[in-house]
Order: C-alpha cells, then structure tokens, then sequence
C-alpha cells in the first residue's frame, strides 16, 4: 500500500483537540493499514519523529428506514503519539 493511501483524514473532535496538547494526533486510516505503515507515513508526510501508535476499529452502526436497514461502513482509526518538541500544524492559521 502506497504511504498517500494510509492517513485518509484528520479527526477534528474535542477529545482530539485535547490530545493534540500532548503530541498525540488522530487520523481515520485505510482499513487494511497496519500500525508500522502508519507510522511511515505520519514521519514521511510531516516530518516528525513517532513514539508510539494505537488502532482502533470502528464498527459501522445500523439505521433503520422504515422496513429496511442500512448499516454505515466500518472505519478505522489511529492515534499517533510524537516525540516531545514535534507537532504537526493540522490547520493553518491557528
């Protein structure tokens, strides 16, 4: 898997905020990812150096449309711990 495919897109969420303050960053990845390709390209696509990452996976939740049911897609999720000094400038101008 190319390292561009991995990182789909940054979490913007309160609890991620927060984090952020102590070097710890969260991206929705692809769903076959694993933690090493992860790591890749976080240090390839920011330039920073990666202590630790942690996945989790998100299991789709089930609506209800009248008789029918849809189910949402299942996503995946890391949370990438940095070395002290480094961060990654998410969105500009703040």
């Amino acid at each position: 898997m190319n390292i561009y495919e991995v990182l789909l897109r940054p979490t913007f969420t309160e609890k991620s905020t927060l984090m952020q303050e102590s070097g710890r960053y969260t991206f929705h990845i692809a769903p076959t990812a694993n933690k090493t390709q992860v790591k890749e390209a976080v240090e390839r696509n920011f330039n920073v150096t990666v202590v630790a990452v942690n996945i989790t996976k998100l299991r789709g939740k089930r609506h209800r449309y009248g008789p029918r049911f849809k189910q949402t897609p299942d996503t995946k999720k890391a949370v990438v711990t940095l070395k002290p000094g480094d961060r990654i400038n998410l969105i500009e101008g703040l």
